[in-house]
């Protein structure tokens, strides 16, 4: 993933002061939420590098641990790893984790500053999720069910979907960003480019969706609203993963 160009985002802050200090939550001023995410992120990695600890394979995701169909061939049943493969990241390149961490430290402490730890954190995880599915979804159209990825990037992406959508809503100035975006989906699809532009499609949406949320139901007035919508996404998420369930397919 291509690191964001910090002169253009410091632009993007200077015009939407006013908006971000709305919406932003007392108490959120130090990014906790997002500090803590990279300490994790950082510390599966170290542990990553342990020989023999196998961490990474216990780890990361694969359509294949999402799929019942395979279960009378003695194959795992583990859709969980949807969430565990954001935290864990190619043990053979540092600079994987170095890029993802950055980007995840640039957007995140402006994200987490403009809309709180709580809904950052449900943003965090959403986008992360919807990147797996990405994988799980894509593969299976394309046949790729044995495909195995591991990195936060479907959950940065989302965040980076998101913080365009909220940008454009609050009429502030997104034309780097969107050619950040533009530029690092299309880097995802060249070949030999060993990144899996499948989770970040799939993040970039999730993303996208819950930072529209976000952005029409700001007021105070429409907080029922909001949690209603970000539950009936989570709902429609869960329904995804667990489509290919035993209960299901047995």
């Amino acid at each position: 993933m291509l690191c964001p160009d910090c002169s253009g985002k410091a632009s993007s802050n200077q015009r939407t002061g006013g908006a971000r200090r709305f919406l932003r939550i007392p108490g959120t001023a130090t990014p906790v939420v997002t500090y803590t995410l990279i300490g994790i992120n950082v510390f599966i990695y170290l542990l990553q590098l342990i020989p023999g600890l196998n961490l990474t394979a216990a780890l990361l995701y694969s359509p294949y641990y999402s799929l019942a169909e395979f279960a009378s061939a003695g194959a795992p049943y583990e859709p969980w790893r949807m969430v565990t493969s954001m935290f864990a990241h190619s043990p053979s390149s540092f600079l994987h984790i170095l890029f993802n961490m950055f980007t995840l430290w640039m957007f995140g402490q402006a994200l987490e500053s403009m809309l709180g730890r709580a809904k950052f954190l449900a943003l965090y995880f959403i986008s992360g999720l919807a990147g797996s599915l990405g994988v799980l979804y894509f593969d299976l159209a394309l046949g790729l069910e044995f495909n195995s990825v591991v990195g936060a990037s479907g959950a940065i992406f989302g965040l980076m979907g998101a913080y365009l959508v909220i940008l454009r809503h609050l009429g502030g100035n997104s034309t780097s960003l969107l050619v950040l975006l533009v530029i690092n989906v299309v880097i995802s699809f060249l070949p030999g480019s060993n990144l899996s532009w499948q989770a970040h499609v799939g993040g970039l949406i999730g993303g996208a969706v819950v930072g529209l949320i976000y952005a029409r139901t700001r007021e105070r007035s429409k907080k029922r609203l909001q949690l209603g919508l970000i539950a009936c996404v989570v709902a429609v998420e869960i329904v995804a993963a667990l489509a290919h369930a035993p209960i299901f397919v047995g």
